[in-house]
């Protein structure tokens, strides 16, 4: 397994060693004093599934106490994942990064605490797992609208058509209202 920074280093690609053959392959998708090793959370006291059709967006989510890191894998299509640097006293403030994440290549992303954290659905269904440090407290839950021109991530929307959100989504704060890390 290797472990790499991102354009924002505190955010993590893990490549996994696949071993393949005739039969179908083999990897390791956590391994606790590997991920420690390279500062990743070892306490995931939650795992969440969701599957959404080609086009839908779903974030940019986090919440502001019960804060989560994420450990997120697409095991069916591809996504192009998201995090967004909500610390204020980072250098990196206020800036993206994003991984396509698919079933083929099987790279997880890790985004610690204090990220907001959203994906786009690139093939015409994907279903994604991701692993958190605290449990969902919907009370605590805020979202950044997915286009905040603050933000301007590059989303690689579909024949440059809107992409399907939730109400809830659609309603996101703009950048320079949401509530940030310190």
């Amino acid at each position: 397994m290797h472990i790499e920074p991102t354009a924002i280093p505190e955010v993590l690609i893990i490549r996994p060693d696949v071993y393949r053959d005739d039969r179908g392959f083999f990897l390791e998708t956590y391994r606790r004093t590997r991920f420690e090793q390279a500062g990743i959370a070892s306490d995931f006291p939650q795992e969440n599934r969701s599957g959404s059709r080609q086009e839908t967006l779903r974030g940019l989510h986090f919440q502001i106490r019960q804060v989560q890191g994420k450990l997120i894998q697409a095991v069916y299509g591809e996504i192009f994942d998201v995090a967004v640097d909500l610390r204020k006293s980072s250098g990196t403030f206020g800036q993206w990064t994003g991984q396509v994440l698919n079933a083929q290549d099987h790279l997880q992303m890790w985004i610690p605490p204090g990220f907001a954290h959203g994906f786009y659905v690139l093939s015409e269904w994907a279903e994604v797992i991701y692993k958190v440090t605290d449990v969902y407290a919907p009370e605590w839950e805020r979202t950044i609208h997915w286009d905040d021109p603050r933000i301007s991530i590059d989303w690689p929307l579909i024949d440059g058509k809107a992409p399907l959100v939730s109400e809830k989504d659609g309603r996101g704060l703009a950048f320079g209202s949401a509530p940030v890390f310190d």
